[in-house]
């Protein structure tokens, strides 16, 4: 008698992470959702194109919504005007569909909120929480104080009317840049140095992409963010870790502004880091305006276009660069361990054009 073999391949268990874990929990029977869509939202910044750490990110962002059946919203974080442009903001939506994600009709600015951002840091001076700070960039740094030395303002007791009245200034144009600050009146002690009267809004005269001239003060993104989510109706604020200590300040602004939703639960995660890859917008973007390299697009960028452009498909792992590949030594990895990198990529482009037929 011949024993019978099971060939079925086994059942595996759902992979599960500790962000589903918790939403799991958030959506249960008494938590803080129930009941609700989970809605979470990818908020990149269009100062530049995307890489393969904004991946992770927004793999987490689309896919936990997906994994629920909830909402995920796309949203440019354009309250800094300083570098913003729409070339970036239809490069981040091409990379995103290019990966297979969608966001359907809900496609917004951060820029959209401004007048919603002005009406809730007034709300703040009112109840006492905001004051005007005249303390100049140097002073604010000499005046934080140090772990367990609170930081000093001179200008925090001031009345309300009167910062009423200055912030009024600011936003008719009336104060020249740096002159004066918006600051949150929270903890000037905290051993959170985030929590200590953080700045929410700054003077910058400087033409922005989308709302040209028509605002001159603009807040902060430790303010502006968590008002846009809760705004959004987001339930989930999924971000990297280096927001874990911003997270106290990010629940401070939606308890003590009156939101007419829930407040959102922000969850970090780590961010991805490849070894000898620059993973920084900044730095690519020096690679860019020096001219060396020919576009973000460029197939030795770790930009997803560059990585598009190399031949990686939306479900390729890019983690390694091939051994056969001819622009190997030019690569980003091997380029930044050099010493000079501009007079290493000069040598190397010299070597090609004299060696080419």
């Amino acid at each position: 008698m011949t024993e019978e073999r099971n060939t079925a391949a086994p059942e595996t268990e759902e992979s599960r992470n500790f962000i589903l874990n918790l939403i799991d929990q958030d959506i249960a029977e008494g938590g803080q959702f129930q009941g609700q869509t989970v809605h979470t939202r990818f908020p990149p910044e269009p100062n530049g194109y995307l890489h393969i750490g904004h991946c992770k990110a927004l793999c987490i962002d689309f896919g936990t919504a997906e994994k629920f059946g909830g909402l995920c919203n796309l949203r440019m974080d354009d309250t800094n005007p300083a570098k913003e442009d729409t070339e970036y903001v239809d490069a981040i939506q091409q990379d995103i569909h290019w990966l297979g994600f969608d966001w359907g009709d809900r496609f917004f600015y951060g820029s959209d909120y401004f007048e919603k951002d002005y009406e809730y840091a007034v709300e703040l001076i009112k109840k006492g929480l905001a004051y005007v700070c005249e303390l100049t960039p140097e002073e604010f740094k000499a005046n934080r104080g140090d772990i367990g030395i609170p930081a000093t303002s001179p200008y925090r007791d001031r009345p309300i009317e009167e910062n009423l009245r200055l912030f009024e200034k600011m936003k008719n144009g009336e104060v020249e840049e740096g002159k004066m600050t918006l600051r949150a009146k929270i903890d000037l002690a905290s051993g959170n140095l985030n929590l200590r009267d953080p700045i929410i809004y700054r003077i910058r005269f400087i033409n922005h992409h989308r709302q040209g001239t028509k605002w001159c003060i603009y807040p902060m993104y430790d303010f502006a963010h968590p008002i846009q989510d809760a705004l959004e109706g987001i339930t989930h604020s999924l971000c990297s870790l280096e927001f874990e200590s911003h997270r106290p300040l990010y629940d401070w602004v939606v308890s003590n502004v009156s939101i007419p939703y829930y407040k959102p639960r922000q969850i970090e995660f780590a961010r991805l880091g490849i070894d000898h890859t620059v993973m920084s917008k900044r730095k690519l973007r020096q690679l860019v305006e020096e001219k060396l390299v020919s576009g973000w697009d460029d197939p030795r960028m770790p930009t997803l276009c560059g990585l598009r452009r190399r031949g990686y498909t939306p479900k390729s792992k890019p983690g390694t660069h091939c051994s056969a590949c001819s622009l190997k030594e030019l690569c980003l990895p091997v380029l930044y361990q050099r010493a000079d990198p501009k007079a290493y990529l000069r040598a190397h482009l010299d070597e090609m054009q004299e060696a080419a037929p």
